[in-house]
């Protein structure tokens, strides 16, 4: 063992190795310090374990790819052929063209983010926003901060700490990230009063539960699952009604809310902002990077008296939103103003008609190879995802493919170039054509063939 340490180089004389193999062409020589040391430490680790030492060659090509890893981003773009619209796990909503552009124009350069060009004095990050989400929603103030979960944190941490909210026993939910809204009042400073049952909850319910210390009544939407049966909830009307006339206010957390109707696409209704508002809450929040299509935001709409507390509030520096998404929620916004919502991705990909997808679906098919053993379109359902319209499927269509190993098989597509993502199942992988964009048809096409070629490999081995 002792005579396989000693086989190992210097560091020193390992990056030396290196830049002489490189010509000139090497990592910056920090890269390959810290490379080189890593990859000793390796290297010593496993002669302790038995291992004999490695060939210098190995440690060149070792130390190489590890000062190459260290200098690429590990946040690279990839392909979604699941069919779930809004993929959490990777990244949830696509950026329309317009967002895009937006936060490039702003990047590029500085801006007048906190600055009134008309005054010619200080101004507000605010106020990018606030005309848009006030003319699209009705509301009479508006606020964006970092995602919805700090705009919920920020509207009770503002508006109830030290105080009660009362909340419908079956809303009292958790969502993605074990994020728990009981969790979230405790942390605000607020105190939680459950009222009705988990299944049925009554407008006498929250007048019941009234009293001096209360200081909201909140509704939390279940977007991200549904309750059937026997089953009631007080509308949102009903609620304002109880609390305006005990002089409090309402707080409707939409989480991934929409400014266009479900509906009309054969999706479950969900509650718009606008119907919020008009129902009389008097703060809404809900996200920007969900079913509005937009940036990661949490936006916070209502009145003015509670808007000013809200930005008033300490809190509300710590969850501010940067330039970037200032710029990409604004041109959003905008694309909704000027009716072109068509433009924003995740309303393309719900909205897109059933024969356009199976024309992509066999556009792919036909660039994977007309002939391929096992491959084929068919018929399946996507998803809208990021706990919007649960239990709703979208008709779509597919490429099944028939592989012996479907794990294996998704775990080549997730790990080439690009990074395509799909859905698996006992005996198949299926590309979903909906969520895939018709520029990325070849790119699919490309990246599924390697794979195959990996299947031959293994059934030869």
């Amino acid at each position: 063992m002792t005579s396989a340490y000693r086989q190992l180089p210097a560091v020193e004389t390992l990056v030396q190795a290196i830049q002489r193999r490189a010509n000139g062409d090497a990592q910056p020589r920090e890269l390959l310090v810290d490379a080189a040391r890593a990859e000793l430490d390796a290297a010593r680790a496993a002669i302790a374990g038995g291992a004999a030492a490695p060939s210098i060659e190995h440690l060149i090509g070792a130390t190489l790819a590890r000062s190459r890893g260290i200098a690429q981003p590990s946040l690279r773009p990839l392909i979604n052929a699941t069919g779930v619209i809004i993929q959490t796990n990777l990244g949830r909503a696509p950026l329309s063209a317009a967002a895009l552009s937006a936060m490039r124009e702003v990047g590029l350069g500085y801006s007048n983010l906190e600055y009134d060009l008309d005054a010619g004095e200080r101004g507000s990050r605010a106020a990018h926003l606030t005309g848009l989400l006030c003319q699209l929603t009705g509301a009479e103030a508006a606020l964006a901060v970092n995602n919805n979960a700090a705009a919920i944190y920020l509207a009770l941490s503002a508006l109830a700490a030290g105080r009660e909210v009362i909340i419908s026993r079956g809303q009292a939910v958790e969502i993605g990230g074990g994020f728990r809204i009981p969790d979230v009042l405790r942390q605000s400073g607020a105190t939680l009063v459950e009222i009705g049952t988990t299944n049925r909850t009554y407008t006498r319910d929250y007048a019941g539960a009234i009293g001096p210390q209360t200081a909201l009544l909140m509704r939390i939407h279940t977007s991200n699952f549904k309750l059937t049966g026997f089953v009631h909830e007080t509308s949102l009307r009903d609620m304002a009604e109880v609390a305006h006339a005990h002089n409090l206010a309402v707080l409707d957390d939409l989480g991934s809310g929409t400014l266009l109707p479900t509906a009309p696409y054969g999706l479950a209704p969900e509650p718009t902002v606008q119907e919020s508002v008009a129902a009389g809450a008097d703060l809404v929040t809900f996200s920007g990077d969900k079913l509005l299509g937009g940036p990661q935001a949490g936006c916070i709409v209502g009145r003015a008296d509670l808007i000013a507390k809200l930005r008033a509030h300490p809190l509300a520096r710590a969850v501010r939103i940067d330039k970037l998404q200032t710029a990409a929620l604004e041109a959003t916004l905008a694309l909704y103003a000027t009716g072109a919502h068509a433009d924003v991705p995740v309303h393309r990909m719900i909205h897109e008609s059933l024969d356009a997808v199976a024309q992509r679906a066999h556009t792919l098919a036909e660039a994977i190879g007309g002939d391929l053993e096992h491959a084929h379109v068919v018929h399946c359902s996507s998803v809208v995802g990021g706990g919007s319209v649960p239990g709703q499927a979208l008709d779509s269509w597919g490429v099944r493919i028939q592989v012996p190993d479907p794990n294996a098989f998704a775990g080549r597509l997730r790990n080439g170039s690009p990074s395509v993502f799909c859905r698996t199942d006992d005996d198949h992988v299926l590309l979903d054509a909906r969520t895939i964009t018709d520029d990325q048809v070849r790119h699919v096409a490309r990246a599924v063939l390697y794979a195959i070629e990996g299947d031959d490999l293994d059934d030869e081995d």
